[in-house]
């Protein structure tokens, strides 16, 4: 099964790099969280691409791709949908909202409030919804990725801890370098981009994804990376800069995390490695900085590299 993997995720890697030139490192770590059932954060200045990119992932897959824009008057029937009387049969249907799709794209979540942001979190914890009393199940492949803006922070209303561990990593997406920006500009001009682009023909299916997720039980962990991943996440919790470290439902996004990457690379067993290459979009939503450390200009990234360099690797 692991060559399920690597063949699958191979092609969702090159024709997603095809296409969102120039942020390799976030496509990867994109689609370690599709295989292991993880959610995403994604956090970036506008204009990034990061509509665009769960766009080409769900025609890649030919998957059903849901996008709501979250607004600070939206109510959380607004992403759940509601039940409405119908005068005609003198009964209540069941109206679905847009949270019912394969991949939901959940636009700027700090711009909606906690009640609202709220209504996400039975879905992406449970693959469920519940509707006047009634539960809903959600697709299996099911997967929300939410957007935020590190800028214009006034009228939002910041994720608390508690939702934020919800999500299995947070995904940094920056500017491309001066070669990728040239490339997509060159897409543009040769009409690869826009609204009279070709549209992307899939290379996998949904089953597919699912029987990759379904697979990853067969990678295995020796004691001596749980031992490791262990130590890594309790010296989280007495690091000084710290206020707050890695939860236990941190560890196990951690180790999941790890296999997936560990599966794409074509591996059947989990190396140091793969837990270093996902240690930071785990653990950077995870962790609070003191007043005390953000003062003085410590930074996440830096309090991660450190843990790591804190705890000997296993041989």
């Amino acid at each position: 099964m692991t060559n399920l993997i690597v063949k699958v995720f191979g092609d969702l890697k090159q024709h997603l790099n095809q296409t969102i030139v120039g942020q390799e490192i976030v496509i990867d770590q994109l689609l370690v969280a599709l295989l292991a059932e993880g959610h995403v954060l994604l956090e970036g200045v506008p204009g990034t691409a990061k509509t665009s990119l769960m766009k080409t992932l769900a025609c890649l897959i030919g998957a059903e791709f849901g996008r709501v824009q979250l607004t600070p008057d939206m109510l959380p029937s607004d992403i759940i949908g509601t039940s409405i009387y119908d005068l005609q049969n003198k009964n209540f249907t069941v109206k679905k909202g847009p949270i019912f799709t394969s991949l939901l794209l959940a636009d700027e979540i700090n711009r909606t409030p906690p009640k609202t942001q709220s209504a996400l979190l039975e879905a992406m914890e449970e693959r469920q919804v519940t509707l006047d009393g009634h539960t809903h199940k959600l697709p299996e492949l099911f997967m929300v990725v939410a957007t935020q803006n590190p800028v214009e922070f006034e009228g939002t209303y910041p994720l608390p801890e508690a939702q934020l561990d919800r999500f299995m990593l947070k995904i940094l997406i920056g500017y491309p370098s001066g070669d990728a920006e040239r490339q997509m500009l060159k897409n543009w001009q040769q009409g690869l981009y826009g609204k009279q682009a070709p549209r992307l023909d899939p290379v996998t299916t949904a089953d597919e994804i699912i029987s990759c997720r379904k697979s990853l039980d067969s990678v295995r962990v020796d004691d001596s990376i749980l031992t490791y991943l262990m130590e890594l996440v309790q010296k989280s919790r007495s690091i000084s800069d710290l206020s707050l470290g890695a939860s236990p439902r941190a560890a196990l996004s951690w180790l999941a995390a790890a296999k997936a990457h560990a599966a794409i690379e074509g591996k059947d067993f989990v190396t140091p490695d793969n837990v270093k290459f996902v240690a930071e979009p785990v653990l950077r939503h995870r962790l609070i900085l003191t007043a005390e450390s953000e003062l003085d200009g410590v930074t996440m990234s830096q309090v991660i590299t450190n843990l790591l360099r804190q705890i000997p690797v296993p041989r």
